[in-house]
């Protein structure tokens, strides 16, 4: 199925959506893209900690550099938010490596 057609079956809820769990996505991302677009999505809902650490490693694995994490974070301020950023910054931090969350303070500049 090409892109197209797997847009209009979105866009019109078609069922074999669904149906068709056991299936490949018709559809795949690059695996680097994929975890970037998937720490995007968990920022923007507010993940829990678990979620946003499993994600930050999956995306470790496929090549994805701490600092394109920590730009994708700063991407998405004028899209979701600075408060809701703000909020999942030490979860990344802390799944990056950078601190266990309570030692993670602002530096005077």
């Amino acid at each position: 199925m090409d892109a197209p057609e797997l847009l209009r079956r979105y866009c019109i809820n078609d069922p074999r959506l669904a149906a068709n769990d056991a299936d490949p996505p018709a559809m795949r991302l690059e695996w680097r893209t994929a975890a970037l677009v998937r720490i995007s999505a968990l920022i923007a809902v507010g993940a829990p900690d678990a979620s946003m650490r499993t994600a930050v490693d999956d995306a470790i694995a496929a090549g994805v550099e701490p600092d394109e994490i920590i730009a994708v974070l700063d991407g998405l301020v004028g899209i979701v938010g600075l408060p809701r950023v703000v909020a999942q910054a030490p979860r990344i931090a802390v799944a990056l490596g950078y601190g266990d969350g309570d030692d993670l303070r602002v530096a005077d500049d």
